[in-house]
């Protein structure tokens, strides 16, 4: 697919103009409209006139051929932007074409995508003609370059080299560099990851922090640096020093880090009343938190904690427009923008009824559209697991002395393995468990133990990693092993066993790591696992970012890695892994 180099080309701008003069017709016309008008700050009443996906107008006049039109009477509704979410990380189960569906249908019609597992997953040529072929969906998507693999990487070196970091920052769709997550090691000395934002920089890319409990002095550092934004906020008195030092700071209301009402409320009472640099993000949570919504659960929460309705919607539309250097684009409800519109009931009630995403519509009065255009994930080599070894009751030998304890969602900490992990299965009247990461190429394994996963889970076993990597956690070694066994027999997944039955699995076909079934679907799924995992004693918000944490060395104090038991907070390799 040839790369379109300006948005629209000279052939659809004469067209365009044609239509004012009155000698085309407009596709829809959106007439008796009470609409958001973000320039002048208020409502506004007028007529929006669309071609295929643009506004070609929006003002008080008619157009005088409507010989070829869809007229649509507004009367009963008030119109606002299609809301952006500038920081998804598409593959949490679902897939970024399922999620940017499933997210239509709420109103968010534009997505920020991380690009993390095109960069592990793809071959580069492949995952750019991935890019382009997103394009083509009714949803707007655009993606993040990551600069670092959040974990330790046996091949990082390869996998993030200057040469593939730089094809990544052209790329038209890629608007921006991050998240940032290994900045300390920036800080520490390290120019490699420096000289990338200024690469980014030089492109006109925005560049996203990550600096969870960062003191002032290092978010002064990485703003000398070049970072724009941060997500990690977690109290207003953070989110004022974002804003002193000139950040625009994301919001988060995620299924492990719901902030957003608190935040809201300790600006309040920082005296924060200006809101042109605060923006809103889920940050990629799994299917279940957005069971009622996507961004349109934020701007209901400002509004209800006092934010002027205004600026709840700019949080989700204009500002996050200007700060990519997209308000041309997106944002508003103005002539050359795209045709993205939310038809609400109320100003106050933000879930809208019907949406307009390029011109389409993706919902109309309640009733969802099913989306023509499908992504063939076969022509990029992503399909079904098939994995060429097998795992056995060798592989299964755990006497490592040191064990990862979860002392929270994201914490875990290093302990000292006292009980005996010689036999195949623990006691029930503990909280430890056995775990283990192999290579999804058979190559390697790291057997350890973890302590505050849960009590009685015998076997659990995921495909769905931060790196592809199987994980594989429980009381009974029989059972892991019989869910492995599953696992590799449904293509990859996440698979429950108890005492030599499989209880619960979910499915995913692409690559071991995403589904290919509808959002809603995964939602019924994922709660049942939840339901599942707590009666067996799992105490924390979200398993499914329990399993993609274990590996995550952004996080404090150790993590299980391709490299090993890792220390993050030393930067060493405890116990390497084992090959096989």
């Amino acid at each position: 697919m040839a790369e379109q180099r300006y948005q629209w080309n000279t052939e659809q701008l004469r067209e365009q103009m044609a239509i004012i003069d009155g000698k085309r017709s407009p596709a829809k016309l959106l007439t008796n409209a009470t609409y958001l008008h973000s320039y002048l700050r208020k409502w506004v009443r007028g007529n929006i006139w669309i071609k295929h996906d643009r506004i070609v107008y929006a003002g008080e006049r008619l157009p005088s051929d409507l010989e070829q039109c869809e007229v649509i009477d507004c009367s009963d509704y008030y119109l606002v932007p299609g809301y952006i979410e500038p920081h998804a990380h598409p593959f949490q189960l679902y897939n970024p074409q399922t999620f940017a569906e499933y997210a239509a249908k709420f109103g968010t019609t534009t997505i920020i995508n991380d690009n993390l597992f095109l960069v592990l997953q793809l071959a580069k040529k492949k995952a750019f003609s991935f890019l382009r072929d997103m394009e083509s969906l009714p949803a707007t998507i655009y993606w993040w370059c990551r600069l670092d693999g959040q974990t330790e990487l046996a091949k990082e070196d390869d996998t993030f080299s200057y040469a593939i970091i730089k094809e990544w920052l052209k790329q038209k769709s890629v608007i921006q560099a991050g998240e940032l997550t290994g900045w300390p090691k920036l800080l520490a000395g390290d120019d490699t990851m420096l000289h990338w934002i200024q690469e980014a920089k030089s492109m006109k890319k925005r560049i996203e922090g990550h600096f969870p409990g960062a003191s002032e002095k290092t978010l002064t550092k990485m703003m000398l640096a070049g970072t724009d934004c941060d997500h990690e906020a977690m109290t207003g008195k953070e989110v004022y020093h974002r804003l002193l030092h000139g950040y625009t700071v994301s919001l988060r209301y995620s299924s492990i880090r719901p902030d957003l009402p608190k935040l809201l409320e300790e600006m309040k009472e920082l005296g924060i009343e200006q809101y042109d640099h605060i923006i809103f993000t889920t940050d990629g949570s799994p299917p279940s938190f957005y069971e009622h919504g996507i961004i349109d659960q934020m701007i209901r929460i400002a509004i209800q904690k006092g934010v002027p309705v205004i600026d709840a919607y700019h949080m989700a539309t204009l500002n996050v427009a200007r700060h990519y250097h997209m308000e041309h684009l997106h944002g508003t409800i103005t002539t050359g923008r795209f045709a993205n519109i939310n038809f609400l009931r109320d100003k106050e009630d933000p879930t809208p009824v019907s949406v307009l995403s390029k011109g389409q519509w993706m919902l109309r009065d309640g009733d969802f559209e099913t989306w023509d255009h499908g992504i063939d994930w076969r022509t990029y080599g992503i399909g079904p697991l098939q994995l060429t070894w097998q795992l056995s009751m060798d592989d299964l030998q755990f006497s490592m002395p040191l064990g990862m304890y979860m002392e929270n969602s994201v914490i875990m900490r290093p302990y000292s393995v006292l009980i005996d992990t010689a036999h195949d299965e623990l006691a029930e009247s503990h909280d430890e468990s056995f775990l283990m990461l192999v290579d999804r190429q058979g190559r390697w394994r790291v057997n350890t133990v973890v302590k505050g996963f849960a009590t009685h889970v015998k076997g659990l076993v995921s495909s769905y990693s931060n790196t592809g990597d199987i994980l594989l956690i429980g009381k009974s070694k029989r059972d892991m092993l019989m869910a492995f066994q599953r696992m590799c027999e449904i293509g990859g997944g996440i698979v429950l066993a108890e005492n030599g039955e499989i209880i619960h699995e979910i499915p995913l076909v692409l690559n071991g790591m995403m589904s290919n079934e509808r959002v809603d679907s995964l939602i019924r799924e994922e709660n049942k696992l939840k339901e599942l995992l707590k009666e067996r004693g799992y105490r924390f918000v979200d398993p499914i970012y329990s399993l993609l944490f274990f590996q995550s060395t952004h996080l404090p104090y150790i993590r299980i890695t391709q490299k090993g038991i890792y220390d993050v907070m030393n930067k060493t390799v405890l116990f390497p892994s084992i090959m096989r």
